[in-house]
């Protein structure tokens, strides 16, 4: 083991590699070099990323681009081992069980955490219902609960210390539903002494991340060896653009991120409203729209008056939801939609389609709620899910020919929404996504005016 304070991070993806691992390398670069990372993934990914980067000594590049199309390239060496997926994760247990692991941090989408309206875990969920057989054998699982419940059972029984963990997905309130949700999975499995331990020995901030990170394309190795020389098999892009606000309630201590640019605060909660419903809702209303309307690019989609038309009617009736709030609106929105308008990242619809279902309702579904309880019209926020609908029915019947994933919708579900004779009455009945919504008549309603001006904005 590296000598120094750890980060243990589950999810070596690109977002880690371009976010949380770049705010710690600013740090190195400051002098400060008191923590590292070590990372690896609980779940097979192909090509796995950890072989690449173990082949040139742990260090990659990242590339990134602000909005007039200026490229810089960093050399990231912030995550000092990277560890090969293999299902039994001994060498991450082994890691999160060592007294100088201080801190273990995860990304694991937002459809990772398998939540329900109420918060609680849907054990329906194969993955999980998977994991919490595997637990009571006292195995390791795939999801993130079945994987913390190995680490943190031998981190207990070692007696190495107190952890915090730090939940780094778009999720809202992403600390305390996660560790809700492990606790009601610790209680599940029967690991009552576990859960107590949990409880008194770890602390799960909140914390609300953002930076666009798109899929790697081929060429960008290229690139990286014509600027810095150097070949990698690992790069990564993102945009210049990058923001980390966290709780500061670490109990066995933390880097100094407030140094490198991270905000460190009592409460995240009015920052997350204002990213997850201005950018995530907005980022995802660009993709559904985009793709019923053939663009491939989301800086495309913003450049389509009709979509971004749509976008700014949304984030508008978002407004009178965020008041009052710390948070310059306008400003931040501008800056959102700047962003998006770029055309330097190259961002692809396809790549924000993903787990679409669980973003609607963790993205969308609480200002319709909100509006609706406030007596406020929902217009014009009714119109992402009929974009959304409008896509499920034509990526069903095979009319858009894009690679679509979603881990949180059943195709059962899908099927029975899109076969209805009355697909808008199916779509508004899923409680699923609709949660007590489901069925509400002026959902309903505002839904089918909305699809009008989907489906000709899918049409013009």
């Amino acid at each position: 083991m590296t000598a120094g304070r750890r980060i243990l991070h589950l999810g070596l993806g690109a977002f880690h590699r371009a976010h949380q691992a770049a705010y710690l390398q600013r740090l190195h670069s400051l002098g400060d070099c008191a923590w590292h990372i070590v990372s690896g993934n609980i779940r097979p990914a192909m090509p796995d990323p950890a072989l690449a980067l173990q082949a040139q000594g742990n260090q990659y590049t990242l590339e990134t681009t602000n909005p007039e199309g200026e490229r810089a390239y960093q050399q990231i060496k912030a995550i000092v081992r990277a560890v090969p997926y293999e299902p039994l994760l001994a060498e991450l247990i082994e890691c999160g069980a060592d007294p100088d692991t201080a801190i273990i941090s995860f990304t694991v989408t937002e459809a990772g955490y398998f939540l329900d309206a109420d918060d609680n875990l849907d054990f329906a969920q194969p993955e999980l219902a998977a994991d919490l057989a595997a637990a009571r054998r006292r195995a390791a699982g795939m999801t993130i609960y079945g994987a913390l419940s190995a680490i943190l059972l031998r981190r207990s029984h070692d007696g190495a210390g107190a952890v915090t963990l730090l939940c780094c997905d778009n999720l809202r309130h992403n600390g305390s539903r996660f560790r809700k949700g492990l606790l009601q999975f610790l209680a599940r499995s029967e690991e009552h002494d576990l859960a107590d331990w949990v409880r008194t020995h770890t602390t799960a901030p909140s914390s609300m991340v953002d930076r666009i990170t798109p899929r790697t394309p081929p060429e960008l190795a290229a690139r990286v060896l014509q600027a810095t020389g150097r070949e990698d098999a690992a790069p990564v892009m993102s945009e210049s653009f990058m923001q980390w606000v966290i709780e500061d309630d670490f109990c066995n201590g933390r880097p100094a991120w407030e140094n490198s640019g991270a905000e460190l605060v009592q409460s995240v909660t009015p920052y997350e409203e204002a990213k997850i419903r201005i950018l995530n809702a907005s980022h995802s209303c660009l993709a559904w729209a985009g793709t019923l309307r053939g663009h491939r690019f989301i800086h495309d989609c913003m450049r389509d008056e009709g979509i971004a038309a749509a976008t700014h009617t949304y984030v508008n009736e978002v407004f009178d939801c965020l008041r009052p709030t710390p948070v310059d609106l306008e400003r931040y929105r501008d800056q959102v939609f700047a962003r998006f308008g770029s055309d330097a990242m190259a961002d692809t619809t396809e790549r924000v389609l993903a787990d679409s279902f669980a973003k609607m309702r963790g993205f969308v579904l609480p200002t319709i709620a909100e509006r609706l309880s406030r007596g406020l019209d929902i217009a014009g926020v009714a119109m992402l899910p009929a974009l959304f609908l409008t896509f499920l029915q034509r990526w069903h019947t095979g009319q858009l020919a894009v690679d679509y994933a979603d881990q949180t919708l059943p195709r059962a579900t899908l099927a029975a929404i899109c076969t209805d004779r009355d697909p808008v009455a199916a779509f508004c009945a899923t409680g699923l996504l609709w949660d007590h919504l489901a069925n509400d008549p002026r959902l309903l309603a505002a839904l089918r005016a909305a699809m009008i001006e989907a489906n000709a904005l899918a049409a013009a």
